[in-house]
């Protein structure tokens, strides 16, 4: 009305009738003992207190715009922020580079930790999806598999493996081994093969830093095994393959069984790779 100059434009204007409009103004007026309109025959304008409601009716009028767009540019995921809890940061970097080119207008943030930490966080809803080297047993959890990596060992280069390029698995009896920290997926996976060749190491250091091993095996104590997205060369160490022997490690997303049908971590999962996204859904599996 106060654009119109009138109630019968304004009726015609909001295809409503003007009674209609009439009725609405005077409820105002009369529930809040205020004038909002000086009428002049046909014609009305706007009160000093109707110019500030209607300053304040057209603020309301702007975020309720704003805020329909928010959630249509949610939902097709132009804007939003995901939350990524994984255990490494050799595991989710390709994931992070194929969604963000999917999806550029999204926030990607990656905390670290480790396997418990990344289920707590599902847990209390502080990330959205999570990366484990492993498959969690829990009803709670929907889990992917996603990536296979071998699992090779890494030498210094005085060691006598160093200018090999592979070696069979036999080659390792007696050997000094620096091993993860008990429940490591790569140790558990080297582990479970040596003992069904019955081959027999020398474990000389548990630590439970891949940044520590790393070092002890540039200072000579001995060699350690490692996934190998997760290697990272040096000029005085050398990796080898272990040729007769497959030994591997299977990264796994998760997030909250309840909230696979979430828009945006659906997308985090259909981005993993086109073989997931194609697959029919007895391949993705729910932990248990």
């Amino acid at each position: 009305m106060a654009r119109e100059g009138s109630f019968t434009r304004a009726a015609e204007s909001l295809h409503v009738s003007q009674p209609t409009i009439t009725t609405q103004v005077r409820f105002l007026e009369e529930a809040y003992k205020v004038e909002l309109f000086h009428r002049r025959g046909r014609r009305v304008q706007l009160t000093v207190m109707g110019e500030q409601l209607m300053q304040l009716a057209q603020q309301i009028f702007s975020l309720e715009a704003d805020a329909v767009n928010l959630l249509g540019d949610a939902g097709e995921l132009r804007t939003g922020h995901l939350r990524v809890a994984a255990v490494g940061p050799y595991h989710v970097t390709k994931m992070l580079v194929d969604f963000n080119q999917r999806y550029p207008g999204i926030k990607v943030t990656v905390s670290t930790g480790n396997s418990q930490d990344v289920l707590n966080q599902l847990l209390d809803y502080s990330a959205d999806v999570g990366v484990l080297a492993q498959m969690v047993r829990d009803e709670r959890f929907l889990s992917v598999p996603f990536m296979k990596q071998p699992v090779v060992v890494f030498v210094p280069s005085s060691h006598r493996f160093a200018r090999r390029r592979a070696i069979r698995l036999a080659e390792l009896e007696g050997e000094r081994l620096i091993m993860r920290e008990q429940g490591s997926t790569t140790r558990k996976a080297l582990e479970l093969a040596l003992d069904k060749a019955r081959i027999r190491t020398d474990v000389v250091m548990e630590i439970g830093s891949r940044e520590v091993i790393r070092e002890a095996v540039l200072q000579g104590l001995g060699i350690a095994a490692v996934s190998e997205v997760e290697y990272v060369p040096a000029p005085d160490l050398h990796r080898v393959a272990i040729s007769d022997t497959e030994i591997f490690t299977s990264a796994h997303a998760l997030c909250l069984a309840e909230r696979r049908d979430m828009r945006m971590v659906s997308a985090f999962f259909d981005t993993l790779s086109p073989a997931l996204s194609a697959a029919p859904e007895g391949r993705r599996r729910r932990s248990h």
